[in-house]
This record gives C-alpha cells, structure tokens and sequence, in this order.
C-alpha cells in the first residue's frame, strides 16, 4: 500500500523570517552616502559638459568590381540586385542626417547603377531612377552624368530601354535646354529600335526637336521618309505632323 503524505511533510513552503529583513536607508553610515551623492553629481555633471552628438555624413561608396558583386551574391544575381538598389535609394537617408542628392557623388551612383544592370539586365528600376529621381536635382552637371548613363545603356538593349532614353530627351529638351543633345538622343531613338512594341511618338521626337531648333526643312525631310519607310503610317497622324509644320512654317 502507498502511504498518503501530507504536502506539508514532502515540501517545506517558504516563510519570512522577521529576523532577516532589510536595513532601513536611514541606518547606512552618513559617509557612504555622502561619498554616493557626490559621485552621482559628478556623473551628471559630466554629461552635461560633453558636446552635442553631431551626425556624420558618409560619402556614397566606390562600387566594387562586378566579379565581387556576383560572388557576393551567391549566385542569387537578381535578387542581389534588387538588395543593391534598396540600400543605393536609402542612402541619402543615414541616422541622424538627409543627404541631398546634389550632394552625391554622381560618377559613383552611376558606377552602382550600372553594376545592378549587370547583375540583373532585365530590371527597369536603375534607370527609372537615374531618370526620374537623380536626374531631378537642379544640377546639369549631374543631370548630364545620368543622361550619359541612360544613354550607354540604351546601346545595348535599345528596344528594351527605349522608354529612358525618351524621358532622357524630354530632359535635354527642357531641363537643360540643351538642344543638340536632344537631337542626338532623339535621333538615336528612331535609328536604334524597330520593335513593334516602340510607339511611334518616340520615334517621331526627333521631328518635335528639330522644329523647337527652327529647322522645318530638316524636319519635313525627316517626316517623309518616316512616312515613306513605313514608320508613320496612320492618316490622322500624317495630317496632324504635317499640318503642325505647315503652321510653323508660315
């Protein structure tokens, strides 16, 4: 048979002993506390002579080699982009401090820009951004810089990129007010993509520049031959575009 314990024989519950309670503060020798008081004070005193915390901004990194970024990225190339991205956008944002974008080193968000595009060439996020967001800044040296860089990587995936270089055009035309930089980019448009997916306005910039230069003739001889290549086919369109240099002609 088991025998039935009683809890209290089995576990012995805490009790409070009257014979163990706390000092009270009253009863600590008026040295120590004085010794306490005044390290107290000098702590505080202390603090208060240090000088405000100042934040820092740190210059945007030079991008590393593409080989680094592709072994950094563990063979996971687009995702590693997309990570390059988010940290590039947030660096104008550091603890404590907002660094203008005029304030960047172009030459650098450009180097890193391209490096996304490599490691991940089918993203349209670094160019929008070069376009859209660093090529806001009233600045044309750095205006010009994303410009450039637009540009280059147009060349090499023109009916992919075509998009860019047409806000890259609306920039020279009216940010800068650079037009033969516009024409140049316009005409690199039309020349470049034959994708059917490229609308024809973007191929029809190159005329609009050319008429803001003065230059009708130019302009008409350009609209013939979209027309007789078969790039301008809509009847509307026809009569509009020549119906608008008519105007100005006269």
């Amino acid at each position: 048979m088991f025998s039935v314990f009683s809890v209290s024989s089995v576990v012995k519950l805490p009790f409070k002993d009257s014979s163990s309670s706390e000092r009270p503060v009253t009863s600590v020798p008026w040295g120590i506390t004085l010794v306490l008081l005044l390290a107290l004070g000098a702590q505080i005193g202390w603090h208060l002579r240090l000088p405000a915390p100042i934040a820092t901004a740190r210059d945007l990194p030079v991008p590393p080699p593409v080989w680094v970024l592709r072994a950094l990225s563990l063979g996971e190339e687009p995702a590693f982009a997309r990570l390059l991205m988010l940290w590039l956008q947030a660096f104008d944002h550091q603890p404590g401090i907002s660094i203008p974008f005029r304030n960047l080193d172009y030459d650098r968000v450009a180097g890193w820009l391209e490096r996304i595009l490599v490691l991940d060439p089918r993203s349209r996020y670094p160019l929008l951004s070069a376009v859209r967001i660093y090529a806001e800044v009233p600045d044309p040296g750095r205006r010009r810089k994303m410009i450039d860089l637009v540009e280059r990587q147009f060349l090499l995936a023109p009916d992919d990129r075509w998009q860019w270089l047409a806000h890259a055009v609306f920039i020279a035309k009216h940010r800068l007010r650079d037009l033969p930089l516009a024409l140049r980019l316009a005409r690199e448009l039309r020349e470049y993509t034959h994708a059917d997916n490229v609308p024809g306005w973007a191929r029809q910039m190159e005329l609009f520049v050319l008429e803001a230069m003065g230059d009708l003739q130019g302009a008409q001889v350009l609209l013939g031959g979209l027309i007789e290549s078969g790039q301008v086919t809509d009847p509307a369109e026809i009569r509009f575009l020549e119906q608008r240099l008519a105007e100005d002609s006269d």
